[in-house]
């Protein structure tokens, strides 16, 4: 309950600020242009496709590009929202407070968590209308829709994750968003070395988070894709439990 109390606190803070809501209208701007655009192209073409045996529809040709297009926008936007979850309570000695109130270190890191995941997922769910006002004209494969809303939850979590550990390492919040979009570029582009001589290391594809986030885009849910999104959230949670305990400590 401690941990859902931090988050209410925070998501409250969050949504006082003035840079969550220029993020979120941003956001919406730019994919609501280039939904548009994927729709234009897909009447362009669909002439092409009526005589193609199991020719892709509008769920591949509209809506999956749109989420793919939104992983981008989160990777770039995700940091600035993450930044200052403790780093902020370093600048402003409030940390000191947090340590020594009667909740543990997990409470914190789960609540600010959460606080942010949340935010991510009422962005998602305003992108998801996008597609979801095609159903009265179109029809939607619904069960990839499902898989590439499964994908941007698993992948808006493994930011979040992140993006809070480089919180809480950082002693100053524009270090923790650049130090986390780098580390999420890396984890982005990783597999790219080799890719196109076809001697891509099998360890890179593995690290790499776009290749388990395009797997799950494309409707093919495995278990190793999403095991690997698990694991990455809980490391990245742990580590941020242990960093925050170790500050404790010193204190």
């Amino acid at each position: 309950m401690n941990s859902l109390t931090i988050a209410g606190r925070e998501l409250r803070s969050l949504f006082l600020s003035p840079l969550a809501w220029t993020m979120l209208g941003i956001s919406q701007l730019i994919l609501a242009y280039m939904f548009l655009t994927q729709i234009d192209f897909y009447l362009t073409i669909q002439p092409k496709l009526v005589g193609l045996a199991n020719a892709p529809g509008i769920t591949d040709l509209v809506i999956a590009p749109l989420y793919g297009n939104a992983a981008v926008i989160f990777l770039l936007i995700t940091p600035l929202i993450t930044m200052r979850l403790i780093s902020d309570e370093r600048r402003n000695k409030t940390i000191s407070l947090l340590f020594s109130a009667p909740i543990s270190m997990t409470d914190i890191i789960l609540g600010k968590f959460l606080a942010t995941f949340i935010f991510l997922l009422i962005m998602l769910f305003s992108i998801t209308l996008m597609p979801l006002s095609l159903t009265p004209i179109a029809t939607i494969d619904f069960g990839k829709l499902s898989a590439c809303l499964l994908a941007m939850v698993l992948l808006l979590a493994a930011f979040d994750a992140l993006g809070l550990y480089m919180s809480t390492i950082a002693s100053q919040a524009t270090v923790a968003a650049v130090c986390s979009f780098g580390a999420l570029l890396l984890l982005w582009i990783i597999d790219w070395a080799g890719s196109n001589s076809g001697n891509a290391s099998p360890l890179f594809e593995y690290i790499s988070m776009m290749r388990h986030f395009e797997s799950l885009l494309r409707g093919l849910v495995h278990s190793t894709d999403v095991l690997y999104f698990v694991l990455f959230i809980a490391g990245f949670l742990i580590l941020s439990v242990r960093r925050l305990d170790n500050d404790r400590l010193q204190k």
